[in-house]
This record gives C-alpha cells, sequence and structure tokens, in this order.
C-alpha cells in the first residue's frame, strides 16, 4: 500500500467508525460555535466526565457571548471554580468581549479573526473553525499527534514546533471534502477512547490494519516526547483564623493580587518559607511563622495548632501547604471592615504594591467568591467540623 492509498484507508475508516461509535457529548448537540469554543478552553488540560457539568453550568449561566461579555469577573470565575488554569476563564471572556464589540457578539468564521481572539491558540482556532464551521483547518492536539505518531510511525519529538507543523500539514491533507468537522472530532475521539497514552485498544481500533506503529511493534513507545521540567516544590504555612465576637463562626479570607498566579481569586492567608528550609516544618516553628505573617498584615490572631496538610500542582509549581487553626484575638486591630473596603487601596509602605482585600465570611458566604481547589477543600473541612 502506497502512502496515498494508506492516508485515504486512514480518512475512510476513521470516519465511519465515529459515526457508529462517536459519545453523545452535550457540546456536539449543535454547530453553535459559542458551545464549541467554551467546550474546547475547558477540555484543555481537563477530562471531558469533568467538564461536562462544568459545561452545562457555564452555558446556563451564560447563554450567549454577550451574557458572557457583560458578566462580573467574580461570577465567571466562581462559574469556573474547581476546573482549575483560571487564565482560560479570564482570556475567555476577555475574548467575548472582542466578539461583542468587533463582531457583533457573532463568533467569526475567519481564520484571522479567529486568531486574533485571546487565550485562543491554532488548536482551538481550528478546533472553532472545523467543528463549527466544516472549514478544513487541522486540530493538533495531544490526541491526535499520538495517534498521527502511530499510524504513519513519525518519531519526531511531539514537543517541537516543526512536529507540531508537520501533523498540522498532514491533517489538511487527510480531511475529507466536506467532512472536516466529523473528521477532527473523529481524530481526536480515536485518541481518547482507543489510542490512549498506554496499553492502546488495538484490536478494536478502526485503522489498526495499516497502524505502521503496531506493525513494527512500538505502538507503546510512540509518540516521542520530551519529558517536561517537573513543579518546583514550594512549602507555605496557611492561616485559617476563626473570628470572635461579631466575626463568630466566620474565617479571614483574603483575595490574591490583580496580576499573576491566580489572580484576583480570593484564599486563605499564607506565606512561603524560604527555599532553604525545605521539607515539612515541625508544628512549634511553622506557628511562629504564621503568627509573624499574620502580625506583619495587621491581622491580631493566635495560632492555636495543626489543622491538615494540603497541596496543589501547577504546572510549574507543587505547593506543600500546612494549615494551622488560628483565633481572632483583639477585634479592633482586625482591620477588616464588613464593607470590605479595608486594605483596598492602601499602598504598602516597603514595596509599594497594595495590600490585600480581606473578608469575614459564613460557610454560605463561600458562594460569593471564587476559590483555588485547595482552599476550598480548606475551608469545606473546617465548616464540616463546625456543624451540629
Amino acid at each position: 500500500m502506497d502512502q496515498a492509498e494508506q492516508k485515504e484507508y486512514f480518512s475512510g475508516h476513521l470516519l465511519e467508525w465515529y459515526m457508529e461509535n462517536k459519545r453523545d457529548l452535550p457540546w456536539r448537540r449543535h454547530r453553535d460555535p459559542y458551545y464549541i469554543w467554551v467546550s474546547e478552553i475547558m477540555l484543555q488540560q481537563t477530562r471531558v466526565d469533568t467538564v461536562i457539568p462544568y459545561f452545562n453550568r457555564f452555558i446556563e449561566r451564560f447563554p450567549t457571548v454577550e451574557a458572557l461579555a457583560d458578566a462580573p469577573e467574580q461570577d465567571v470565575l466562581k462559574c469556573w471554580e474547581g476546573l482549575g488554569y483560571y487564565s482560560r476563564a479570564r482570556n475567555l471572556q476577555a475574548a467575548a468581549k472582542q466578539v461583542k464589540e468587533l463582531h457583533g457578539g457573532q463568533v467569526p468564521d475567519d481564520r484571522a479573526a479567529v486568531f486574533a481572539l485571546k487565550g485562543v491558540g491554532p488548536y482551538t482556532a481550528g478546533a472553532i473553525l472545523s467543528i463549527a464551521f466544516n472549514k478544513p483547518e487541522p486540530a493538533v492536539d495531544g490526541n491526535v499527534m499520538r495517534v498521527l505518531s502511530r499510524y504513519f510511525l513519525i518519531e519526531e519529538d511531539i514537543m517541537k514546533g516543526s512536529t507540531r507543523a508537520l501533523m498540522e500539514g498532514l491533517v489538511t491533507e487527510l480531511i475529507p471534502e466536506g467532512r472536516a468537522s466529523d473528521f477532527n472530532q473523529a481524530l481526536m475521539e480515536l485518541g481518547a477512547l482507543v489510542c490512549t497514552p498506554k496499553s492502546p485498544h488495538c484490536l478494536t481500533c478502526p485503522v489498526m490494519e495499516h497502524c505502521a506503529a503496531r506493525i513494527e511493534g512500538v505502538e507503546e513507545s510512540l509518540p516521542v516526547k520530551t519529558k517536561a521540567k517537573p513543579p518546583r516544590p514550594e512549602y507555605r504555612m496557611v492561616a485559617l483564623v476563626e473570628g470572635s465576637g461579631p466575626h463568630e463562626g466566620k474565617v479571614l479570607i483574603r483575595q490574591r493580587p490583580q496580576e499573576g498566579l491566580l489572580a484576583r481569586m480570593w484564599e486563605l492567608p499564607h506565606v512561603q518559607i524560604p527555599q532553604s528550609r525545605k521539607g515539612r516544618l515541625p508544628d512549634e516553628p511553622a506557628m511562629d511563622i504564621v503568627a509573624d505573617m499574620l502580625l506583619e498584615e495587621g491581622i491580631h490572631a493566635r495560632p492555636e495548632g495543626f489543622m491538615m496538610d494540603a497541596e496543589h500542582t501547577f504546572s510549574h509549581i507543587h505547593w506543600n501547604l500546612q494549615v494551622y487553626r488560628c483565633r481572632e484575638e483583639d477585634l479592633l486591630s482586625v482591620a477588616v471592615a464588613e464593607s470590605g473596603e479595608a486594605y483596598a487601596a492602601d499602598a504598602d509602605p516597603d514595596g509599594g504594591t497594595q495590600r490585600p482585600q480581606y473578608r469575614w465570611i459564613s460557610e454560605e458566604e463561600m458562594e460569593l467568591y471564587a476559590f483555588p481547589n485547595v482552599f476550598l477543600r480548606i475551608l469545606r473541612e473546617h465548616f464540616k467540623g463546625k456543624r451540629p
């Protein structure tokens, strides 16, 4: 079989398999480009089963581009809460504002216009244009590169831009005329369900017969992929400050800076220990660090004891958290106004940066603020222990 016949076999058998076996996913029930766009952003770094309930809630809350563009950012982040990689949500809303202002609220079907949207890279642009508008654009993600590496025995490192460009060209050649939407989804589906990273299900694969990697017996060693650098460990001491007096039953939270990691989300006060001190700290010095942190922030609270360990992994950092229960001591010195305006605009005299905003919240008020997953877990564990 020559290469042209190999390609024709691949495209034909893959499409036939997909039409019989495709999953019933909520974003596949229509061709609304906004829905497809939202689903593709959510599916980055996240499993389909996890995304489905988030997608349904998000579309119910923000059913149109205009609704997303006009929503308060905290509402968008709250709806995204738990999916992680929150810059995706911010970029999606920023791009929705672009679509509203530049395209009358209609997702454009022009390649240059789609690429110009914030947070939209080559894969997402290709997915929107091909799936929603049936345009013969490649949409090459990790699933697709794995399938192509194996079927065509491509032994180039998929982390290289040149390999991605090679595969984008290959997909463009493989797309049957008028079938871009189904074909690109079929490629993704095959990678997700059959041509899996480990122990691929070759016996049920529709293109098994002419898969070059299977014939050579190297399917499990492909694709070639340079290992990513492991995330850098950081050790942080966390204060769960319980209120007293008028704040009884509440917990103190603060808002993260306007820019950077987890920008503008809410968290428990915490501090990183020096990198020279690696590993878990004994409780006594750890509580001293927590006390010093709170004092520096003008919060008079006394660490009372260890609560729990927690951890969270970002793409480049791994947080190891030691959480300590603290009790508010001097109500007058805890300068966190119930109006929520304390520290909102006061510049830090040492660094010139804004000090964080603080709030006292009850369990019910958690719904008003967007938290990273790790702090949600800590707060839920705390409030669970306080219920009668």
